[in-house]
């Protein structure tokens, strides 16, 4: 939930607040906590009483109305709301020169779904997610903050204009995959893809539709996770598709092997 009159964002969920307490405790701008959670953040309440920070003691409904869920999970930190820093030419050649790999969301829009994929992301070391400038897509929400337990402390988020316009200026730079239900290759195959001299460029689609028709022309090439039986010859599955939360860990798995 964002607090557009202090331009804050509430951060909740005991996982996500401890891995912010971890890496980054001076975003915290203020921390409230029901009382059986205060014995844990009692460091926490140390630097921010250093810091000149506000930390304060308040019943479950109260911190419902500060983050708008009834998932606080009875913390809740107040930070600076999150300016996704737009992504240039200088970043990008810096994960080519690096051989670093890169998720690209095509209009993820469930936060919770974009927070999974967070998560996921940093469980598996991928550490470069971009989003679209698209009303369409999700973006740092409590919700997504919740949901990635912590992980949004260890990845970076930048964002384009155009996904389109990214994939053609990474072309013959990073290979360019996309997941699609009618591709021929599985994903076990994704580490043998382009030269093995380029990092990949993934793109997760949205999660009704799929990867748009103008973003899967500007892939190189198309992946699918097989269901039970496609190597048998079963012509499809009894469920059309993964939640893209669950595609992107299968994904990102893969990548690792690489």
């Amino acid at each position: 939930m964002k607090n557009s009159k202090t331009n804050e964002l509430a951060v909740c969920g005991f996982a996500a607040v401890k891995k912010l307490e971890k890496n980054h405790p001076e975003k915290i701008r203020r921390l409230f906590f029901t009382e059986d959670k205060a014995p844990l953040f009692g460091g926490l309440c140390k630097k921010l009483a250093k810091n000149h920070g506000i930390y304060n003691m308040k019943p479950a409904v109260e911190l419902e109305k500060l983050s708008g869920t009834v998932h606080h999970q009875g913390v809740v930190a107040m930070i600076e709301a999150p300016v996704i820093e737009p992504l240039d030419s200088d970043i990008t050649d810096s994960w080519i020169e690096n051989n670093e790999n890169a998720v690209l969301l095509d209009r993820i829009g469930n936060a919770n779904n974009f927070g999974a994929i967070v998560r996921s992301a940093a469980f598996f070391g991928i550490k470069n997610i971009i989003i679209p400038l698209d009303e369409a897509q999700s973006t740092i929400t409590t919700s997504s903050y919740r949901v990635a337990e912590g992980g949004m402390e260890y990845v970076n988020i930048y964002s384009v204009r155009s996904s389109a316009r990214l994939l053609e200026a990474m072309k013959d730079k990073m290979v360019r995959v996309g997941t699609d239900l009618s591709a021929k290759k599985n994903v076990r195959q994704i580490g043998s893809l382009g030269d093995g001299k380029k990092p990949l460029l993934v793109v997760l689609g949205n999660e009704e539709h799929g990867i748009s028709d103008v973003v899967k022309a500007n892939c190189d090439e198309l992946i699918i996770i097989p269901w039970a039986g496609m190597n048998e010859g079963v012509e499809e599955s009894c469920i059309d598709s993964l939640n893209v939360a669950q595609a992107s860990s299968i994904i990102f798995y893969e990548m690792m092997k690489i």
